[in-house]
């Protein structure tokens, strides 16, 4: 128990209480961090689900989720008993996907584009909303939007992808949209590396209706706080994978 107890004092930097809108994302970040600094071992167990739920300030359901992405990984393992809970794994061979992530990172700067992105996105969120959309456009940003409902997995990011760029045409602004173009290009280049979580794309779901709601009544201020919320969300996502 002290072991668990002393992993538990390390953990203090790194665990912090996530902000409102991406419990899911920032947790799966922050503890992606911490294997990646070694500050629980391999064979060593994470303290148990209440306390890390409760540092992170998320349910114990988003904890449990966040838990079965890494196991799914292969990063950690939970085991029954009384002696059980969830404990870390050697870190395995790095495979294709996250050489080619590495790579790819190599030629990029990231978080130049993160931001680059989230300004262009916001912007154009609000421009859409402040200008207001109504026939053709109302209709094409919903059509956009439902075309991502009804996505098989393996086509979800590209339709993701025509939602965003629907939002830059209909800002308005045609640099814009040659711009968010360009950079969603270099964005999409490093999320193909990644695995798609469903529970991540049901909560950009959830966020993508919001946004385009917020659009089409015409509320500027909630598009654009919903569309920076959305991209925190995949760029917390993202850093968590390039820390592994």
């Amino acid at each position: 128990m002290a072991k668990n107890d002393d992993a538990a004092g390390r953990l203090t930097p790194v665990l912090r209480p996530v902000r409102a809108g991406n419990g899911f994302e920032e947790a799966l970040e922050q503890i992606l961090r911490l294997l990646r600094l070694g500050l629980v071992a391999g064979g060593d167990r994470l303290p148990a689900e209440r306390e890390l739920a409760e540092r992170m300030g998320i349910s114990r359901v988003t904890l449990r989720e966040v838990l079965k992405v890494l196991a799914d990984q292969g990063l950690v393992e939970s085991r029954r008993g009384r002696y059980g809970g969830t404990f870390v794994l050697g870190r395995p061979d790095t495979g294709g996907g996250e050489d080619e992530l590495r790579r790819r990172v190599a030629e990029v700067n990231v978080e130049d584009t993160l931001r680059f992105r989230e300004v262009l996105e916001v912007g154009a969120a609000g421009l859409c909303a402040a200008h207001g959309l109504a026939g053709a456009d109302a209709d094409r940003l919903r059509a956009a939007l439902a075309a991502t409902h009804d996505a098989p997995l393996a086509d979800y990011r590209r339709r993701d992808t025509l939602l965003h760029l629907t939002l830059a045409e209909l800002s308005g602004s045609p640099t814009l949209a040659e711009q968010y173009a360009a950079v969603r290009a270099s964005l999409n280049e490093l999320l193909d590396c990644i695995p798609l979580l469903v529970r991540n794309l049901e909560h950009s779901q959830q966020q993508h209706t919001a946004l385009v709601e917020a659009v089409l009544d015409g509320d500027a201020d909630g598009a654009r706080e919903m569309m920076r919320e959305h991209c925190e969300g995949t760029a917390a996502l993202l850093r968590g994978f390039l820390a592994r």
